[in-house]
């Protein structure tokens, strides 16, 4: 049986592929097989764990902040590959494994209390798609924000037609999640939206994407602009994922995770 106790066993591991991949990319001139094969190894142990856990828990495992988290290193390790599958860029997978192993290991260092419990709201059939949904198009969304980052300190144009795609991407797996989010909101407590703090965040994340798109499109804006634009939106994503937590207001969210 799988158990949260496991969680480095498996966690250490696919970083360690993870990081063997990424030296690969950034030492290979062309798409590198050793690259693809060992991201894809760390992947598979990633799943490994999150299948097996589902299995011991016989629930969903993204009830917690800790589950969330474990679910965006998974996706960031599928972003980043896809990414530089797409696009080649070397250096890709060397931030992206940074990022997936930051929040495994906060998983490591700070372990939670996983139990079989849901809440009534929680025993739905949109729970899993709506999280699911939101924490890929996070990674993807984190894909774009290196790229912003990466355009701010060297920018090149196929850096900001990378970021257009990433974002179409993002932003279109946010948008499903905001919508099954608002069908599952009405079954579960009578009513499509409330302005809920992470609601309300999740109402600016949106928009700052949407924003850009729009630019992008009108194309009279300086990709140090747009670039500010991706940062900034990436930002109040993670107000929106976790930030909204601490708030005093959010005490009472149904949205919050932080309660064990």
């Amino acid at each position: 049986m799988i158990t949260w106790d496991n969680f480095y066993l498996f966690a250490l591991p696919a970083i360690v592929l993870w990081g063997a991949g990424a030296v690969f990319a950034l030492f290979s001139k062309e798409r590198s097989r050793w690259t693809i094969g060992l991201t894809l190894s760390g992947i598979l142990v990633f799943a490994a764990f999150i299948t097996g856990f589902w299995l011991s828990l016989q629930r969903p495992p993204l009830r917690t902040m800790g589950e969330t988290r474990l679910w965006y290193s998974f996706f960031m390790g599928i972003s980043g590959l896809l990414t530089y599958l797409r696009w080649k860029y070397p250096w890709i997978l060397s931030f992206s494994t940074v990022v997936g192993a930051v929040f495994a290991i906060i998983n490591i260092l700070k372990p939670e209390i996983h139990d079989q419990s849901l809440m009534p709201a929680l025993q739905s059939p949109w729970f899993v798609p709506h999280v699911t949904v939101y924490m890929f198009s996070y990674s993807v969304l984190g894909c774009a924000f290196i790229l912003a980052c990466m355009g701010l300190y060297k920018h090149r144009e196929n850096y900001l037609e990378a970021a257009d795609k990433l974002v179409y991407a993002g932003l279109a797996f946010l948008t499903v999640g905001m919508l099954t989010g608002a069908i599952w909101a009405k079954a579960a407590w009578g009513h499509y939206w409330s302005w809920d703090p992470k609601e309300t965040w999740a109402a600016v994340t949106w928009t700052g994407y949407l924003l850009y798109v729009h630019l992008r499109l009108f194309r009279r804006n300086t990709p140090r602009t747009l670039y500010w634009i991706l940062i900034v939106s990436f930002l109040s994503l993670q107000m929106c994922w976790y930030g909204v937590n601490y708030l005093p207001a959010a005490q009472q969210s149904v949205h919050l995770y932080n309660r064990s």
